[in-house]
């Protein structure tokens, strides 16, 4: 586990720019089980691909697309420990990966970055990644 003041500002990185913080499992449930329309979900860590591509690239991506998840929410791996283990259920198939960014439409999965889509590539990639599965999975259906 790692100590709350060494991953502070790393959660502040996504809760500054509107990402609801899911501490226990309970929360991630009640997230999950109520939230209606598109989520994006990030687990995040303390890894360098997590502060040189991901939390970048998630940023990015929603400060410059027209078409944006309706809610957003993360889960620290290795601080929020419960809260990472329930998201993880409902990330499944998928094997534990975090950093990793998860996309849901009325609680079920539609599109997953696991860390190695992530690890090695620049911020830039991710963001331009993001962009399109918000294009693809968020746009009103006509």
């Amino acid at each position: 586990m790692y100590p709350p003041q060494l991953v502070a500002p790393m959660k502040a990185e996504l809760v500054n720019v509107g990402f609801q913080d899911l501490t226990t499992a309970e929360e991630v449930d009640n997230f999950m089980q109520t939230t209606k329309g598109t989520a994006l979900v990030v687990i995040n860590s303390v890894c360098g691909c997590a502060a040189g591509a991901a939390r970048p690239g998630v940023t990015a991506a929603l400060s410059r697309s027209e078409i944006k998840p309706d809610h957003l929410a993360t889960v620290f791996a290795g601080a929020d420990v419960e809260a990472t283990a329930k998201m993880r259920e409902y990330t499944l198939p998928y094997p534990p990966s975090s950093p990793a960014v998860a996309l849901f439409k009325d609680g079920e999965l539609i599109h997953f970055v696991e860390r190695h889509h992530i690890e090695g590539r620049s911020a830039e990639m991710i963001a331009q990644h993001l962009q399109m599965a918000f294009e693809e999975f968020c746009a009103e259906e006509a």
